[in-house]
């Protein structure tokens, strides 16, 4: 096995880039991660106050009572309308998992940035998700979310 000198040429094709664009790069895509968290969060607070005004509605549904046709269609459509809620679960899986890919390549550019030969304790550029989409289901249909 033979040394890598400065005269070598390198093993893969490289792109010398300014470090202030790869700083902006960074920086753009670290704010595109934290207004991830920000949406995942909006997205779990919606979803709260639709699941507390589905329970309101049941109560109130219950205490009217259902034996009316039109009190069994209205508990049929909350029933129906909470599995609607699964988006929550697939909205914030796909957002993490993008945030990961944004962090990782956050970290790969910084690591890329900085010069090998300098070892002031940088840490390892995270792993990239290996799946490119951790959400398969790309529509809703019937499921099984219990809330009653």
């Amino acid at each position: 096995m033979t040394a890598h000198t400065p005269t070598d040429p390198p093993a893969e094709p490289t792109l010398a880039m300014p470090v202030l664009l790869v700083a902006e790069l960074q920086d753009s895509l670290l704010a595109a991660m934290h207004d991830l968290h920000r949406l995942e969060g909006l997205v779990h607070h919606a979803t709260d106050s639709l699941l507390a005004r589905f329970n309101t509605a049941h109560g109130a549904l219950a205490r009217i009572g259902s034996t009316s046709p039109e009190a069994g269609e209205v508990g049929e459509a909350l029933k129906s309308a909470v599995t609607e809620l699964q988006f929550e679960d697939m909205a914030t899986q796909l957002i993490g998992h993008t945030a990961r890919v944004l962090q990782g390549c956050a970290q790969r550019l910084a690591a890329q940035a900085m010069d090998p030969d300098d070892d002031d304790g940088q840490a390892v550029p995270a792993e990239l998700p290996t799946r490119p989409n951790p959400v398969t289901q790309s529509e809703m249909q019937a499921g099984s979310v219990e809330l009653f």
